[in-house]
């Protein structure tokens, strides 16, 4: 039988009822919109984003792996007699150093990536999107971070096939890859800054090593500053980089001191809170 009713004139004075929707659309629409990422968020999506670098771009790995080799190697058996007395003692005395040496000089890979990224014009981009304004900055660590864990296990590793052997066993080891990480975050700051007002990668590389060299060479990192002249063996004493491997051949030896550590510590901490405002300052002018 046929609905009369269906089509039938509304009345005047009454409204007709609404039909029903899909079941789906009021229940939507009672949904509250989604909370914004925090800042801890928007740091792990740059994070991942500096990871899928090394998968896009593996040829990046090679410097990062080449280079400590080669000094381990030829640091070991060229200079390692003549310094040591033996290979093996030198190594001993050197390989803590190296991964010092190695994490200080992967600090410059950050600058030269934001260096890079703002040529490309990426920054602008990220300068538009409702995100925390560190955030691509600190992306920029996290590959750092898996640059100094790569490079160090790998350094690790050929240390331990060369006969070195870390006293303070397993606990001192992680302990020294946890200072290695603090080094390295410390340091990134400084050629982040320097990838902020230097205009092409290249610059920054050599700016960094410029800065680089000194401080590491003249250090305890190769040789016992005991062998040095007074005027210098006075700056090695200060030197940070001396600090932070006397800490790192202590963690590693099981020797540490609480001072050693602390004094390790400073130059880390201390550039962290003097240049991460200097950074999104120099971000929100360019």
């Amino acid at each position: 039988m046929t609905d009369l009713t269906a089509d039938a004139p509304v009345p005047r004075g009454h409204v007709k009822a609404p039909e029903p929707g899909p079941p789906g659309i009021a229940a939507l629409r009672r949904v509250p919109p989604p909370t914004p990422p925090g800042a801890l968020s928007n740091a792990l999506v740059f994070g991942w984003r500096a990871i899928l670098k090394f998968r896009h771009v593996p040829e990046q790995l090679f410097d990062l792996i080449m280079t400590p080799i080669m000094f381990t190697l030829l640091f070991t058996f060229v200079f390692g007699g003549a310094l040591a007395g033996s290979t093996g003692d030198y190594l001993q005395y050197f390989l803590p150093g190296i991964l010092v040496q190695t994490v200080v000089f992967n600090s410059v890979y950050s600058g030269m990536g934001l260096s890079t990224d703002f040529q490309k014009g990426l920054f602008d981009r990220f300068r538009t999107l409702p995100i925390w304004s560190l955030a691509p900055f600190a992306g920029l660590m996290v590959g750092d971070v898996l640059r100094h864990l790569i490079a160090g296990g790998i350094i690790l590793g050929i240390g331990l096939a060369l006969g070195y052997r870390p006293e303070a066993g397993l606990i001192g080891t992680l302990a020294a890859f946890a200072m290695l990480l603090t080094i390295g975050f410390g340091m990134g700051w400084v050629f982040i800054v320097l990838g902020l007002l230097v205009r092409t990668p290249m610059t920054v590389m050599t700016l960094g090593f410029t800065i680089l060299f000194p401080i590491t060479f003249a250090s305890n990192i190769m040789v016992d500053p005991a062998t040095m002249p007074s005027w210098l063996c006075s700056f090695v004493e200060v030197n940070p980089v001396s600090l932070m491997t006397t800490a790192l051949r202590g963690l590693m030896s099981g020797t540490a001191s609480l001072s050693q550590i602390g004094l390790a510590l400073i130059a880390p901490v201390v550039l962290t809170m003097a240049l991460a405002p200097v950074v999104l300052w120099l971000y929100r002018r360019r």
